[in-house]
This record gives structure tokens, C-alpha cells and sequence, in this order.
């Protein structure tokens, strides 16, 4: 029998003042996927992955996560499902002042129980997990873009969550970098199980990571399918935005 969707979002409504942001969104993401939340500039991607982790509270509407609803949740429940969660942010959000291995023991230090020894043998295997040996004592500002996305992923997965959001990720980088973002993403899900939501406008990456896609227009998804599906898609709006791209990047 196959497993319930780890996270499901029924009919979910949000507005700000008399602007409708999400009207009607439902979505099911099954467990250990990738899911490419797509669209363009204020389409309400960033607000829907609010609503995830109960950042934001919906007019209308429920969030499930693993099993629980977490609309009605107050401040401490919410704490407790958000561990369930790991954030890569758009610009890494390190530390500055921090080393490396500071960043990354972070989590560690503030939410679990675990000696100084213990810390260093998980910050160690994370950071190996992205070939990111021996940069322990370096700053942030010694390393390439793509080197800070990594440290970034290693630093949300440090408290082995079940689910990592991934905040426009290869926004600002150049192709190489990007690369090496996307198999970052891939190498996660592969190593280890995590269900990956990656809130993108970048049609390749999304193409070379999703498992499903999510067209998100107009407070709706218009279209969800796997990458090769939505190439056919006779939805208007989501041929408008691959031509787009397409034309963009000709």
C-alpha cells in the first residue's frame, strides 16, 4: 500500500488586504520526491511556503504535514513540525561571523542534547556529504557562491529533517555554479531520503530535479506534472512562461 502524502494543502485561500494570493491551491507531495513549486514574479510561490511551515495563516483552507493539520496549531506545536523542516535560503543565510563548522554545528547546539564530540562527528559527515572537507576554520566570505549554497544545505540538514525547502537556490549564480547546485538537490534526496520542495523560476533546474512540477498563476496551480509533461501543457498561461524562458535563454 502506498504511503499518504507527507505534505497535502486542501483548498488553501490567502489574502493581504483586498489582493488574493492563493485561491483555492491544493497539492499533495509524496514522501522522499522532489517538487518544483514554478512561476513568475509574485505569483505566490515565497507566501505558499509560508503556509508550509505556518508562517502565515490561510483565510480558508488546511495544511497537512506528516499526518497533522497544522492550521489550527498555536506557537509551540508549530515549533515542534517546523524540526520537521530544513531551509536553504536564496543567498545561503550564513552567519558571517561564523566559521563553517560554527554555521553548521548552529542547529546542533541550539535544539539537541548532543556533546561537543558528537557535534563534530555529524557537522563532519555533513559537510563530507558535499565534498566539503577541510573548510572547517574558513569564513563565508572565503567562499564561492556555490561553496556557501552547499555549507548552506549542510547546515538544514543537520538535524536530519524529514522535508528541505529550498528558496530560489540557483537565483544570481552562473551556469557552472548552478550545476552544482542541482546536483547538491539530487544528492540530498539520493543520500538521504529527505521529500525536497525547490521554489524556483529557473525552467532547467527545475527540468533536472523535479519529480513533479507545480505552475503556480494567478493564486492557482495551473498545471501539475512531471517535467516532460509540462512541455505539452495546453494550459495558456504555462506556454506563455516556457516560451518566455525559452526566448530568455536562446
Amino acid at each position: 500500500m502506498s504511503k499518504p502524502p507527507i505534505i497535502r494543502v486542501v483548498d488553501l485561500h490567502k489574502s493581504f488586504g483586498s489582493h488574493g494570493v492563493l485561491e483555492g491551491i491544493n497539492l499533495s507531495i509524496r514522501e522522499g520526491s522532489t517538487l518544483v513549486v514554478l512561476g513568475g514574479s509574485g505569483s505566490g510561490k515565497t507566501v505558499l511556503i509560508k503556509h508550509l511551515i505556518g508562517l502565515l495563516k490561510p483565510e480558508k483552507g488546511q495544511v497537512w504535514v506528516d499526518g497533522e493539520d497544522i492550521v489550527p496549531l498555536g506557537d509551540e506545536a508549530l515549533a515542534r513540525v517546523r524540526r520537521k523542516f530544513g531551509m536553504v535560503f536564496q543567498a545561503a543565510a550564513l552567519f558571517d561571523s561564523m566559521t563553517v563548522f560554527e554555521n553548521v554545528a548552529f542547529p546542533l547546539r541550539e535544539n539537541s542534547e548532543k556533546s561537543e564530540e558528537e557535534i563534530r562527528e555529524v557537522v563532519h559527515s555533513r559537510l563530507a556529504l558535499f565534498d566539503l572537507k577541510g573548510i572547517d576554520e574558513k569564513f563565508p566570505a572565503d567562499l564561492s557562491g556555490g561553496m556557501r549554497k552547499r555549507v548552506g544545505l549542510a547546515r538544514a540538514i543537520v538535524l536530519e529533517p524529514k522535508i528541505v525547502l529550498y528558496d530560489e537556490p540557483t537565483t544570481g549564480l552562473d551556469p557552472i555554479t548552478t550545476d552544482y547546485v542541482d546536483e547538491m538537490i539530487l544528492q540530498a534526496k539520493a543520500s538521504l531520503g529527505v521529500t525536497s520542495i525547490v521554489i524556483s523560476h529557473d525552467l532547467a533546474s527545475a527540468f533536472k530535479v523535479a519529480d513533479e512540477v507545480a505552475f503556480l498563476s494567478e493564486g492557482k496551480i495551473l498545471e501539475l506534472a512531471p517535467p516532460s509533461a509540462l512541455r505539452d501543457s495546453k494550459m495558456p498561461a504555462v506556454q506563455r512562461f516556457l516560451d518566455s524562458w525559452f526566448r530568455k535563454n536562446e
